[in-house]
């Protein structure tokens, strides 16, 4: 009797040190980290890799993707606490700096550094040039956002007025300008991937132009978070972008084929092949960011852009909107 009641004693102590590792195990669970994503786009590659490659995973972070069709929607989840992190334009924090805040939309990790939008022409053209669009119905992207700011800045240098050549349609919701030039609106519209590929694909529209090619470098979209979360959670924002900046390295060192599997699963709907296109176009015009930093430089061609928008509400400076601090720490 006494051996069994040692028996029992030692598998109750085992399963009750179990039950303590078990609870241990869940104080150190990885920390979620809800991402508001401004649209699904293979632009965003090394986001998804660092999801599909274990790499947030591996830093101790578990990201919970919503996308949120559009920078004002985008904008409006972060400051209502309906996300963490936001992956939105810059253009949005400096936005929501003019109206007056008392915890401002801090920009913490860049990930795309071009536009990543084509221009699409509803015809085929066999040697295109910019004038053509002169007297065309040109269906353009939401006033004010960094894809309009940045095709509208592109098109002045090509000496293209956007609001007297052109027919200019900008009133259609983010979400749905894909499906107006679709239905027949507009000569050209000006698109992200991989909308824009499919559409050739489909013979719906042809590829013409890049915006990327000639925007020149911006913080085009970019990880932020609000200003009091960054304070609350500093160690959970540094592994958050230690991971980011490995995925960056992890694109920029591997082929687009592979790219293009590891982020298949985010875009079921579209064929690998034209993934891998894809990715090519944007690896083959640096659209993809190397590392994390926002640096000064890029911060004054995106108030520049926005100011010849007549879009900059005032001019902020780099160091009241950007913290590189955690962009830093990961490179070393």
């Amino acid at each position: 009797m006494k051996k069994s009641w040692i028996t029992q004693v030692a598998i109750f102590t085992s399963i009750f040190l179990l039950f303590i590792l078990s609870a241990c195990g869940t104080t150190s669970e990885n920390d979620q980290v809800r991402v508001a994503e401004v649209t699904r786009s293979i632009f965003y590659a090394p986001q998804y890799v660092a999801i599909s490659e274990g790499i947030f995973e591996k830093h101790g972070i578990d990201v919970e993707l919503t996308t949120t069709w559009g920078g004002d929607k985008t904008m409006t989840t972060l400051l209502s606490n309906g996300a963490d992190v936001a992956l939105v334009g810059s253009e949005t924090s400096i936005y929501v700096y003019a109206q007056g805040t008392d915890d401002p939309v801090i920009n913490f990790a860049q990930l795309t550094q071009t536009d990543g939008t084509f221009l699409v022409s509803r015809e085929k053209i066999d040697h295109f040039a910019w004038e053509d669009l002169k007297g065309s119905t040109f269906l353009g992207q939401r006033k004010g956002g960094m894809p309009q700011m940045a095709g509208e800045f592109v098109l002045k240098n090509k000496g293209i007025d956007p609001q007297n050549d052109l027919n200019l349609i900008q009133n259609i919701d983010f979400a749905n300008i894909s499906s107006a030039f679709a239905s027949g609106t507009g000569d050209y519209v000006q698109l992200f991937e991989p909308t824009a590929s499919v559409f050739e694909e489909q013979g719906v529209g042809h590829i013409v132009a890049s915006f990327g090619k000639e925007s020149g470098t911006i913080p085009y979209t970019v990880f932020m978070a609000k200003e009091s979360y960054l304070e609350k959670n500093p160690d959970t924002a540094k592994r958050f972008t230690k991971a980011l900046y490995d995925a960056q390295q992890w694109v920029d060192t591997h082929s687009a084929e592979e790219i293009a599997k590891s982020i298949e699963p985010f875009f079921q709907d579209t064929d690998l092949e034209l993934i891998t296109t894809v990715v090519d176009r944007y690896k083959s015009q640096h659209s993809f960011a190397t590392n994390p930093i926002l640096d000064q430089e890029e911060w004054d061609n995106l108030q520049n852009i926005m100011d010849e928008a007549g879009e900059l509400p005032e001019r902020v400076d780099h160091s009241k909107l950007v913290n590189n601090r955690y962009a830093e720490d990961a490179q070393k």
